[in-house]
């Protein structure tokens, strides 16, 4: 079933995005505060074999992205995957997928401002405490809240300015740090069990989700079908090389000692080699990088709630516009006050697995949209992007989020779970109510 022609209020974008802009674009939307956490978590699995855990990363990115290309270049509406399930399975679905991506969204941010104060509390010692880390997060979001409140211009600004500043402590980190490898502290110590690597890619994906919404703007990419999948792969290729010297050079410096330090594992092994000025350096990139994720998403995730109540999921109130800012303010102090409460809820590490489950159950949902638009040959704007053998990429992807997900605990799943059933509750009781 092919749609008629692109809606109005796309049919009018320029095509101006090329290879270079869309692959800065996803490496802007990847690297973020989790690769400055994550290298000490991750080795504490995998010892001297974790680098073996970005590159699966790096190949199930590369097929999850392609099935949203697939899907994306069918469906031109605004809301990228939460869009495209619902053109292809209907609004309960939809719904869910938009649920999916909250939860992702919320859980994400919670663990990130905690680092924000993890960092803080190692740069400014008086406040590493319980009452300090209060302050700290509740500073983040209320000043988060207001300006985004304010108005977007300014949330935007604030995105802008910290999106390279957190690259340079990462470049400093790989250029000086690798002169001091310990060849030794690298050796192969030969295949990892299994569960362990499953469950490094459960927590690495972290890293690595974000691609994804680089590819939203899919109706201003200059011809999708050779940009996005060049961009794609050389946006990951930068990404994960950067990823693995980072991976090296912290293991090659502390070796297995790496794993003790936890979220500031970084931060420890610049101190082995620059000393204070060098430990410093990467808690500020840390605490630089984790407000730069919260300023870009406190500036977009709220408009799923505002969605929701606009769409009658949950009650209009929320889909409140300030009369003098235009802003969704009640969406905005929502969100701000759920992850405020989430922040001290558990560790970053359990708030990113459960991000993570929470992403991977909708990127499921988004491969499955792929077959199916592609089975109806759904069509918008243009040509969709197509490539012999296709149908594998979608299938691929599912079969190795199942692999991934299945070394998540129950008590991980239990929690999913319980969401998804109330959201369901919640979806049905709205729709008999609204049909009385």
């Amino acid at each position: 079933m092919r749609a008629e022609s692109p809606p109005k209020e796309e049919g009018g974008l320029i095509r101006a995005i090329g290879v270079p802009a869309l692959a800065a674009n996803i490496i802007n939307s990847t690297v973020g505060a989790g690769i400055f956490a994550l290298p000490a978590l991750v080795a504490a699995q995998l010892g001297a074999a974790s680098p073996l855990a970005y590159v699966i990363c790096a190949f199930a990115m590369c097929l999850f992205v392609t099935s949203f290309a697939m899907a994306g270049s069918r469906v031109s509406l605004t809301g990228g995957l939460y869009a495209y399930v619902e053109v292809a399975f209907g609004r309960y679905v939809g719904f869910l997928a938009g649920v999916l991506y909250f939860l992702t969204a919320i859980l994400a941010i919670s663990g990130i401002v905690g680092l924000i104060a993890v960092s803080v509390g190692e740069l400014i010692p008086p406040v590493a405490n319980p009452v300090g880390r209060i302050a700290v997060i509740l500073f983040v979001f209320l000043f988060l809240a207001s300006i985004n409140i304010r108005g977007v211009r300014i949330g935007a600004r604030a995105v802008e300015a910290v999106t390279l500043v957190k690259l340079v402590p990462l470049v400093i980190f790989v250029a000086g740090g690798m002169f001091f490898i310990r060849p030794e502290a690298l050796a192969w110590p030969g295949w990892p069990q299994t569960d362990a690597l499953g469950r490094s890619v459960l927590l690495l994906l972290f890293a690595f989700v974000g691609v994804e919404v680089a590819l939203v703007p899919s109706g201003e990419i200059k011809q999708p079908a050779r940009t996005v999948p060049r961009a794609i792969f050389i946006a990951l290729g930068i990404t994960t090389l950067l990823y693995i010297l980072i991976q090296l050079v912290a293991l090659g410096v502390l070796g297995n000692e790496l794993g003790k330090y936890g979220d500031t594992g970084l931060a420890e092994a610049a101190a082995r080699f620059l000393g204070n000025a060098g430990k410093t350096l990467m808690l500020a990139g840390l605490a630089i990088s984790a407000f730069g994720f919260a300023t870009s998403d406190i500036l977009s995730s709220p408009r799923i709630i505002f969605a929701f109540g606009r769409d009658a999921f949950i009650p209009k109130w929320f889909a409140r516009v300030h009369p003098r800012f235009r802003t969704p303010d009640v969406a905005i102090i929502t969100y701000a006050a759920i992850a405020f409460a989430l922040s001290f809820s558990s560790t970053f590490q359990k708030l990113a697995v459960l991000s993570n489950m929470a992403v991977l159950l909708l990127y499921i949902l988004c491969c499955l949209a792929a077959l199916e638009l592609n089975r109806r040959d759904v069509r918008s704007d243009g040509a969709p992007f197509m490539f012999r053998g296709q149908s594998i990429v979608p299938i691929l992807s599912i079969i190795l989020i199942i692999w991934v997900l299945a070394h998540a605990t129950r008590h991980e799943f239990a929690i999913t779970a319980a969401c998804l059933a109330a959201a369901t509750l919640f979806f049905f009781i709205r729709k008999f109510a609204g049909a009385r």
